[in-house]
């Protein structure tokens, strides 16, 4: 299980007084945004090397999916939906675009072998 460490939290953005203390936490929580996003990429090599067929990288009933659970996510969290369903549509359009990399890269020695 992965774990993520951070900088101390100084505020919340109900107790920031100043630019400097909300320019900070934003930092700090971009650094979060940073390794949570390289964990979610390693999930795409595991699916680009579990996938049999390149075909199916892009999954259009999936994305509709993954799109659906973080827009009924966003209301529990105090997210809006107009920040979050663009943000994830550019999050997985990237991660398919990686995806078929790490596909043709494990599949570049098979074909060079044949």
């Amino acid at each position: 299980m992965t774990t993520y460490t951070s900088d101390q939290r100084h505020h919340t953005a109900e107790t920031s007084e100043t630019m400097a203390q909300v320019r900070y936490e934003i930092d700090r929580i971009d650094r979060l945004l940073v390794d949570i996003l390289a964990e979610r990429q390693s999930f795409m090599d595991a699916a680009a090397r579990i996938k049999g067929d390149r075909a199916i990288v892009h999954d259009r009933a999936r994305i509709e999916d993954v799109i659906t659970k973080v827009k009924a996510a966003c209301a529990d969290a105090g997210l809006s939906p107009a920040i979050a369903e663009p943000v994830w549509r550019t999050l997985i359009d990237r991660c398919i675009a990686y995806e078929f990399e790490s596909y043709d890269a494990l599949m570049a020695p098979e074909a060079a072998s044949s």
